[in-house]
């Protein structure tokens, strides 16, 4: 029964192979690295990357407009606004990284138990799922970041809360259809512990719609957080976050609309990029989507 089943997680592995040539075709998926991968770099190397301390105030120079002092000119305060730009990229980030992250490690390991041992187990998460699914994601995060308080961890805590049923959902589907594969049945056969069975076999021919998700996750992530500081939620000032920068800079729209079109542009760009980063993987780790790329 070992020898039979041999090729299945050969075959799996070959299905989890990334055809480069092919991701090196794909538009969306390159322009959506190339955006994230700057938005990040940018995230990391703020410091250097900033050409004025984020408290500096100039106000002689209030509401400036872009200049080589001040490459996307000043706010109310005369703060250089590229500064607090890229640390703003900072902050979303590193609370969409920490959110996605937990999400993910807690969302797989419910939907592997729960796919994988079914009865009572299954009925038991996916119903405690199902009672989180049920409460208004808004509503939910805003009473979370309410009880902790803000800040940057608490905040990432609250997107936990809101982000983690996808992929318990999505992993309990894949490993459904996996636990009663070849190569999972020969692995209970030679006698495999659960937890071997499930890290060792189900877990990688899981990873495809768990990164796709984790992709995507990351803007979402970034809408949330900017939202959250846009509503009062978020970290509180002087924090350069985008969304507090965005509803701040309302105030002054007819003085300097710059604060919040850069602030808006900012998270524009990063949704897009995370998304079409997204869309590239799933499209390239689609099994269904290769297999129409051959005929």
């Amino acid at each position: 029964m070992t020898d039979a089943a041999q090729p299945a997680p050969q075959a799996a592995r070959a299905r989890r192979r990334i055809r480069w040539p092919k991701a090196l075709r794909s538009a969306p998926l390159i322009a959506g690295a190339l955006i994230s991968a700057t938005i990040i770099l940018l995230a990391i190397f703020a410091p250097f990357v900033a050409t004025h301390d984020l408290t500096q105030m100039d106000m002689p120079n209030r509401f400036s407009g872009p200049s080589a002092e001040h490459w996307l000119g000043t706010d109310n305060f005369g703060r250089d606004l590229w500064s607090r730009l890229v640390y703003g990229a900072r902050i979303s980030v590193t609370i969409a990284i920490i959110a996605v992250t937990l999400s993910a490690i807690i969302g797989t390991v419910i939907g592997l138990v729960a796919g994988y041992f079914g009865g009572w187990v299954d009925l038991l998460l996916m119903r405690l799922t199902d009672i989180f699914l049920g409460f208004p994601p808004l509503v939910l995060v805003l009473a979370v970041v309410a009880v902790v308080g803000p800040g940057l961890l608490n905040v990432a805590l609250s997107l936990v809360i809101v982000s983690w049923t996808e992929y318990a959902r999505v992993v309990r589907s894949t490993t459904l259809s996996l636990r009663e594969q070849n190569f999972v049945l020969a692995a209970r056969a030679i006698g495999a512990s659960p937890a071997r069975i499930l890290w060792r076999e189900v877990l990688p021919n899981s990873l495809g719609p768990i990164i796709v998700l984790a992709s995507l996750g990351l803007g979402t992530a970034i809408i949330w957080e900017s939202a959250l500081s846009f509503l009062g939620f978020g970290l509180p000032p002087p924090a350069p976050t985008w969304g507090w920068s965005l509803s701040y800079g309302t105030r002054f729209m007819r003085e300097d609309p710059w604060m919040s079109i850069i602030s808006g542009a900012a998270i524009m760009v990063t949704v897009l990029g995370f998304n079409l980063l997204g869309d590239g993987l799933r499209d390239l780790l689609d099994p269904r989507h290769q297999t129409r790329g051959k005929s």
